[in-house]
């Protein structure tokens, strides 16, 4: 049951008064957001039941979800904002799932390396194959696999990779780069650039003609442990592609830390030590004499169609711009039981919360006079599996990209209880970030950097799908930073971070419960929802700040707005 806490905290909210349109409009800060706890606890516990059976895109899931987000958009008064009036827009999808491999190993100077597809090396195929096949590819390692000419970097000096297997180091070359040495504030120092993503490593390597990827996990790096790196069981999904464009990589994936440090000594190489060159911008290409990587892996494939879920309050005097509040619906199906014989991966905090706030955010609007641009509330699918759906959308917007004020994302909220701050993910990006700072002074609370920038969690959402298309963004995700929590601080908040990142991200257990307080949670749904109401009752543009890599995106379209 919700503690009283809760209970109280909402029945507080809904007593506070709704502005005037007037006032709405001259103020600064529109007022509080009269939330309600009880449908948003109602709404993640009916999406985390096992009715929708993990909410997996191209599953029964997939379909319970969509009637029911569809149904609960009319309940709170919204009009359908898909293409053709539609309350969905289709995303067609490749689903790939490898099976039992009958082969998968490297062979060396010193003999086979048999490797395990889950405690040694976690692989994937975004093929529509039969089988993927791998024979007796060489294997070269590439250091960080960055080739960023405006940054003065390129770890492949005009190697040919074609038909390579590429090995990688996960994050950005500054990761752990000391002052004096060439990637020294070349990649954002610990906060991560795109260059660190896994998904852009896998795309430079398919453009370098690679047959097959690995990145060597580490997990201050990667920012999660193997237990999330393998939470895909196999599975894959991308956004269908013509032939002639699909990527040529066979497998991609990593390969744990200590099996490629013993890849790397069977070939009489010290990863360590390579590690260290791969931080100079002299680092070229190092093949692995005399080790080769084979695979031989059974594949099922299918298309699927699953649905982005869109629904709209209508603009009054400028329908055609919009604010766009999105959370994903999708989430990890079916899996292995858990201690507890739990089979579904249901997301309850990733993301069911998230659609559940935007749900909510909608229906205190809608109680509002209608704003002057349009807002658009969007639920996205296969956010899981490489943030597909929103990219569809972004790729074929029902409002141009010029035309998107801004992108509000919700991808996890601390449930913890009240905070006296709001963690900022990609400070220094645009001025939504002042916004948040101006409407949390009115709660009484600070801002606060992400804790852990290196994870790169600012690539890692479908915000990013809007961000790489010039539109300003926002992104609340509880678990960019420690919280400090008004019972135990910020101790208390990063014991939350890791009890969820540790144990239930991706995992079954991520399930609500009597331990959920969502007083906090509250407060940050509240700022963006206000956060995106002032946006939609004024002729405010939000801006990138100068030194984004958005900026220049957002400029070539500007004298399309006014």
């Amino acid at each position: 049951m919700l503690n009283r806490t809760l209970l109280c905290l909402a029945s507080a909210l809904a007593a506070l008064p709704i502005a005037s349109a007037e006032a709405q409009t001259a103020s600064a800060t529109s007022a509080p957001l009269a939330l309600d706890t009880k449908r948003i606890a109602r709404d993640v516990t009916t999406m985390a039941s096992d009715t929708f059976e993990g909410r997996a895109p191209g599953t029964a899931g997939d379909e319970r979800t969509i009637g029911y987000l569809i149904a609960r958009m009319q309940d709170e008064g919204l009009e359908p904002a898909g293409p053709d009036g539609q309350w969905v827009q289709a995303v067609p999808l490749l689903h790939t799932k490898l099976g039992t491999p009958r082969t998968l190993a490297f062979q060396t100077p010193k003999g086979a390396l048999a490797v395990d597809r889950t405690k040694d090396i976690y692989v994937s195929t975004l093929r529509p194959a039969d089988a993927a096949v791998i024979d007796k590819a060489p294997v070269v390692f590439v250091g960080y696999g960055v080739k960023a000419p405006e940054r003065g970097w390129d770890d492949f000096k005009g190697a040919d990779l074609a038909g390579k297997v590429v090995v990688f180091l996960v994050n950005d070359p500054d990761f752990e780069a000391a002052k004096g040495m060439d990637p020294y504030g070349k990649f954002g120092g610990r906060t991560m650039t795109y260059y660190g993503r896994w998904t852009y490593k896998f795309e430079e390597a398919a453009r370098q003609g690679a047959v097959g990827a690995l990145i060597v996990h580490d997990t201050a790096g990667a920012g999660y442990g193997w237990n999330v790196v393998e939470s895909p069981g196999g599975e894959n999904y991308d956004v269908v592609k013509s032939a002639d464009t699909l990527t040529p990589l066979q497998l991609q994936g990593w390969i744990q830390g200590a099996v490629a440090k013993d890849l790397f000594a069977r070939a009489g190489l010290d990863l360590a030590a390579l590690e260290k060159q791969a931080r100079s911008k002299d680092f070229k290409p190092v093949v692995l004499k005399g080790v080769t990587f084979s695979a031989d892996v059974p594949v099922t494939h299918e298309t699927i169609t699953s649905h982005n879920v869109l629904g709209k309050i209508a603009g009054t005097t400028h329908a055609d711009e919009a604010v766009i509040f999105g959370a994903h619906w999708d989430a990890y199906g079916k899996g292995e039981p858990d201690a507890q014989g739990r089979i579904y991966r249901a997301g309850a905090n990733d993301d069911a919360l998230g659609v559940a706030a935007l749900l909510d955010i909608a229906r205190v609007m809608k109680t509002r006079p209608a704003p002057e641009r349009s807002v658009v509330f969007a639920a996205w699918t296969g956010e899981e599996r490489g943030l597909l759906g929103s990219e569809f959308y972004a790729a074929n917007p029902v409002v141009p990209m010029e035309k998107t004020v801004a992108n509000l994302a919700i991808d996890i909220l601390q449930t913890a209880g009240p905070a006296k701050d709001v963690i900022l993910v990609g400070q220094g990006q645009d001025t939504l970030e002042d916004d948040m700072a101006r409407v949390a002074r009115t709660q009484g609370r600070t801002v606060t950097p992400e804790g852990l920038p290196e994870r790169g969690l600012f690539y890692r959402a479908d915000h990013f799908s809007f961000a790489k298309r010039g539109v300003p963004v926002m992104l609340l995700m509880g678990i960019a930073g420690a919280s400090n929590l008004e019972q135990g601080g910020t101790k208390a908040g990063q014991d939350w971070i890791d009890a969820y990142t540790g144990n239930c991200y991706h995992q079954a257990c991520d399930a609500i419960g009597p331990d959920w307080n969502l007083t906090g949670a509250l407060e940050d749904i509240d700022l963006i929802g206000r956060i995106g109401w002032d946006l939609a009752t004024s002729r405010r543009w939000p801006t990138w700040k100068a030194g984004s890599e958005f900026k220049a995106i957002r400029e070539q379209s500007a004298a399309s707005r006014n």
